[in-house]
């Protein structure tokens, strides 16, 4: 997963309220039917196989910092993009960022730490980590995910990214190398009630070959040290893939956005200098071919 956009600066917001009003509509709003209380928070943790306890005053502690969160997440995508997506905004206030903040190799919940004043990654174990939410703010936006789409995430780490798509789009495809932490995290997205995710431990280098159509977005949240030919392939006419391009653990990483036009010609910009840790697995076999054939997932 991403650790930051590390080439976007930041500022703490000093306003009170969100200066773009957002209306929660479709899966965002099915996803806040239900409030989200200190015992809804525990009983989705315990559904989850991470059974974790909080008091009422360390609960409400989490939820108080949410809004001022909300706030920067709004005006870091008005200085940069323009405007604040009404529907990434709904999203992110429909997601309990807190839900994903687990360290997994040590069975651990961590979710004082979520909405932090100063947003930054977080560790999941294993090596993996969660990416700042400002950063997951900007990759979301930038992929204009809208309700008709079907997407792929190569990277599923935390899970809150396909978590956070999965609020907007129709269908949400996420793919995680780490075999441990895949198996944990697909156990997460049920009891939250999001029912148009599905993951599987796999190779993201080959994509998801079996889903018929391919996307209309691919989002690549590990850097990779050029785009894979079969994720370019899967990728559908007028639709979009983001990923990070540099070599592993070297700062000069940068965000391509490649899109694909009607007649299936791939077109491709830079866009922001960022610093993710690597994809593994095929992308860093100096033998691969692009030609290769994927092994079979592993079932879930």
């Amino acid at each position: 997963m991403a650790e930051r956009l590390s080439a976007l600066t930041r500022r703490r917001l000093l306003a009170t309220g969100l200066a773009t009003p957002f209306v929660l509509t479709g899966r965002a709003r099915a996803a806040s039917a239900v409030p989200w209380s200190r015992q809804a928070y525990e009983t989705a943790m315990i559904k989850s196989g991470r059974p974790v306890s909080l008091t009422a005053a360390q609960f409400d502690a989490i939820q108080a910092r949410k809004p001022a969160a909300m706030k920067r997440i709004e005006q870091y995508l008005r200085e940069r993009q323009g405007a604040a997506d009404p529907a990434v905004m709904a999203a992110f206030e429909a997601v309990p960022r807190e839900y994903f903040h687990y360290l997994y190799d040590e069975h651990r919940a961590t979710p004082g730490d979520a909405y932090e004043e100063n947003p930054k990654p977080w560790a999941l174990g294993y090596g993996s980590a969660l990416s700042d939410y400002l950063g997951q703010a900007y990759m979301t936006q930038v992929c204009h995910p809208k309700p008709e789409h079907v997407t792929l995430e190569i990277g599923t780490g935390s899970g809150f990214q396909s978590a956070l798509l999965s609020r907007i789009v129709h269908r949400a495809y996420s793919i995680e190398i780490i075999e441990p932490l895949g198996h944990a995290v697909s156990k997460i997205f049920a009891p939250l009630g999001y029912d148009n995710v599905q993951t599987r431990v796999g190779d993201g280098y080959y994509g998801w070959p079996e889903v018929d159509g391919g996307f209309d977005i691919i989002i690549v949240t590990c850097a990779a040290q050029y785009a894979p030919p079969d994720l370019l392939k899967q990728l559908k006419p007028s639709g979009r893939m983001v990923i990070p391009i540099g070599q592993p653990f070297k700062r000069g990483q940068i965000l391509y956005i490649y899109t694909k036009d009607e007649a299936g010609k791939v077109h491709s910009r830079r866009d922001v200098g960022v610093y993710f840790i690597p994809m593994t697995g095929a992308m860093m076999s100096k033998s691969t071919a692009p030609a290769s054939k994927p092994p079979p997932p592993k079932a879930l």
